[in-house]
């Protein structure tokens, strides 16, 4: 009886297909929105095109009254102004054939009037001209890279001095002169001590410097120095400046140097060159400046230079025998060494000793290539220019004790100096 009162097609088979069992959602809110922003968009486009369009025409105005104040300030009155307007480029010249000739006139310039200091002297610029031909521009080429410095001409047949740490383990020494030749440089002799060198090319035809005595100077004296400052590139630089103290003690790298201070602008590069009297005469060689050895910024004023006194005392004697006599040697060399090998091999902090000097009393007390030195009297020793310090105050045949140590063993010896004298080849 069911299955009467269920009767189902024979197509029927009781099975509903899969389909979406939601009704289809309807997309006019989301057209609706597009349509809005579109309208929107389409309004601030339009306000914006309004607003630059207004703005070019005040500019444009602006620009028009800009130029009529400024064609009434520099033309004369002209005919009232059609209405018709050229083109930009007629306009343009229009406007340029009814300007004024406006060029610039140049008045005959006098020559300079000669800086002659107060109760005599020369005028600067004879000065330069009488001492240029006696500066010359050094380079120098070492393992450490290249560096440059400047020279006065000693004597005409090719002595040059300089300062020593410009030419300093060089190995390849030039020096060009004003006329721009150049030549191969000898070292003569260096004096670490003084900071003096001399160098020879050769080359008979120089033009020698003549030097005054420094001794006369006072402060305030007018002063000038020729130089290379940075470089060949500002060869020649011409300073001025005033004495502005006299047997100043100054301290460089360890050592004392009494020196002329001056305010003549001195740089890296004028080391070597003159310092110049009122008179045309050298009264000293350049050396350094305060700021170049210091860690403060902004030291302007502070060069020094050495004495023509000293200079002629240190420069006869390389001259005559390539050394400055009395200089103290301790009859070795040696090198820092590093923090690494330090530890690697165990070893303190010293000067590593890597060569002894036959005959010296260094090699008959037993000191060894491979020793390390620690103390030199007080002085720590860790470096050459430790060593160097330490001996500045000595002379040959002075005795000095040092500490060596050696395989794990600290010895003190007692040793002579001798005289310094080296061998430049």
């Amino acid at each position: 009886m069911s299955e009467r009162n269920h009767y189902y097609p024979d197509w029927d088979d009781s099975v509903y297909g899969t389909g979406p069992t939601e009704p289809p959602k309807s997309r006019g809110a989301l057209l609706a929105l597009l349509l809005i922003l579109i309208i929107f968009l389409c309004g601030i486009v339009t306000m914006l095109s309004l607003l630059n369009i207004r703005l070019f025409r005040e500019l444009k105005t602006d620009r028009q009254e800009h130029q009529e104040l400024a064609i009434s300030f520099t033309t004369e009155p002209s005919e009232e102004p059609t209405e018709q307007t050229l083109p930009t480029e007629q306009a343009s010249a229009a406007m340029a054939a009814s300007l004024p000739n406006a060029t610039m006139n140049l008045q005959a310039a006098p020559k300079g009037i000669d800086n002659i200091p107060e109760g005599g002297g020369m005028a600067l610029q004879d000065i330069y001209t009488l001492n240029i031909p006696s500066v010359v521009s050094i380079t120098c080429q070492s393992s450490r890279g290249s560096s440059s410095g400047t020279g006065v001409v000693l004597t005409a047949d090719g002595y040059i001095v300089t300062n020593a740490h410009v030419v300093e383990n060089a190995q390849i020494i030039s020096v060009q002169l004003t006329d721009d030749r150049s030549f191969a440089a000898r070292l003569v002799g260096c004096d670490t001590v003084s900071d003096l060198a001399v160098l020879r090319i050769d080359c008979n035809d120089l033009t020698p410097a003549q030097f005054g005595d420094s001794s006369t100077l006072r402060v305030g004296d007018t002063v000038v120095a020729i130089g290379d400052p940075l470089g060949a590139a500002f060869r020649g630089t011409y300073t001025n400046g005033i004495v502005s103290a006299i047997n100043r003690d100054v301290d460089m790298n360890g050592r004392t140097m009494t020196l002329i201070q001056t305010n003549a602008a001195l740089n890296s590069g004028n080391s070597g060159g003159p310092l110049i009297n009122c008179y045309g005469q050298v009264i000293g060689i350049n050396t350094m400046k305060i700021g170049t050895f210091t860690d403060d910024a902004g030291v302007e004023g502070l060069g020094f230079a050495i004495p023509s006194t000293q200079v002629k005392e240190i420069v006869d004697q390389i001259v005559a025998q390539g050394y400055v006599s009395g200089r103290p040697s301790i009859g070795f060399t040696g090198e820092a060494l590093s923090t690494f090998y330090q530890h690697y091999y165990r070893m303190p902090a010293g000067l590593y000793i890597t060569e002894v000097e036959p005959g010296s009393d260094a090699a008959k007390k037993g000191i060894q290539e491979g020793d390390m030195l620690l103390y030199l009297g007080d002085t720590r020793v860790t470096s050459t220019q430790d060593l160097k310090t330490a001996l500045y105050d000595s002379e040959a045949g002075d005795v000095v004790e040092v500490i060596v140590y050696r395989n794990g063993q600290q010895y003190k010896l007692e040793l002579t100096l001798s005289e310094d004298v080296p061998n430049y080849g």
